[in-house]
């Protein structure tokens, strides 16, 4: 399987500009006969640790979604793409997998650092080209138990959607740990692990960006420079 992790600007609540810019990807990755896209972590509308932006964004990221599944049904790399989602009375922090503009399935965040975002207890892993996935988000990647979950279903593969956009002194405490935490992930499991994350700054906040491709012996196979917009190929 061809796998692509993409290393974006911020562009929080422009719904067009994301559209635009995950369709403009996916295009690129047809080109290249790439399998699977990855995108960071709440992609859709944008990350946020304010609960009022998280609960408004939740509540229009359905609809969002479903414009974006319209646009992208042409495509056939599958697209992993990040949402706060309204499910029932609560929210989770999700990463949905959508092949040929359809939902095919979700893995909510099992360990949200985001105030009024509810824990995810599923643990779903997928197949695409033969290669078994699963699906961790960003503060997940300091738990080994969340790894190992889908290490133990046999997957070859731990997708881990981030958004490291931060005050700049905590940015700078993760900016090493972030990486850190994923070639540790792949020793555990033995398996491949991909990271997208966005990078730049936004107001008073700064990320680096970790967006990388790491072997299951801990090699870091391929990663996006710091600070600069780009992707990373690898086939698994």
């Amino acid at each position: 399987m061809r796998i692509a992790a993409m290393q974006c600007p911020d562009l929080s609540d422009d719904a067009a500009g994301i559209t635009d810019r995950i369709a403009g990807q996916l295009d690129w990755a047809d080109a290249r006969s790439i399998d699977l896209v990855l995108f960071p972590e709440a992609v859709l509308l944008g990350h946020s640790y304010d609960a009022a932006t998280i609960a408004s964004r939740a509540r229009r990221s359905a609809a969002m979604l479903d414009r974006l599944c319209l646009r992208i049904a042409r495509y056939r790399a599958t697209a992993i793409v990040g949402a706060f989602e309204q499910i029932g009375d609560r929210i989770v922090n999700s990463a949905i997998v959508v092949e040929a503009g359809q939902v095919v399935g979700r893995y909510a965040k099992a360990h949200p650092n985001e105030p009024g975002v509810s824990a995810g207890h599923a643990c779903p892993t997928f197949v695409r080209s033969g290669v078994r996935y699963g699906l961790n988000i960003c503060n997940d990647a300091n738990y080994p138990e969340a790894a190992g979950r889908i290490a133990d279903q046999g997957a070859r593969l731990i997708l881990y959607p981030l958004n490291n956009m931060l005050p700049p002194a905590t940015a700078e405490r993760w900016r090493d740990r972030s990486i850190a935490n994923l070639i540790a992930r792949a020793r555990q499991t033995r398996c491949w692990v991909a990271a997208s994350d966005v990078t730049g700054a936004v107001g008073d906040r700064i990320s680096y960006g970790c967006t990388a491709i790491i072997s299951p012996q801990g090699e870091v196979v391929a990663r996006v420079p710091e600070l600069e917009a780009g992707a990373v190929v690898h086939d698994v």
